[in-house]
């Protein structure tokens, strides 16, 4: 799992993927949110659960947890068509 942040889209709501290397629905879930930023927007932050001991331990059994401008929004599996109505709404 690559760390991957853009700043073109500096001022757009932000995504957070928790997860770590190796977890295949951590990966499935990075390959929806980057089809969804293609075509809406959003600044994009992989966290490495595997980094902080307290993360790790709260969010192991969880992963993939998508955050969508501070709230969670999804565990296990992230649905595009979900995503994609809570990224307008949160235009909106």
């Amino acid at each position: 799992m690559d760390a991957h942040s853009d700043d073109q889209f500096v001022g757009a709501t932000r995504v957070v993927l928790y997860g770590k290397p190796g977890c295949h629905l951590c990966e499935e879930a990075l390959d929806v949110l980057w089809k969804v930023q293609r075509d809406e927007p959003f600044d994009l932050e992989i966290i490495d659960i595997q980094t902080d001991e307290a993360l790790y331990d709260r969010m192991i059994e969880s992963i993939p947890v998508v955050e969508v401008a501070g709230e969670t929004f999804s565990e296990f599996y992230v649905d595009e068509t979900l995503l994609r109505q809570r990224l307008k709404e949160l235009r909106h």
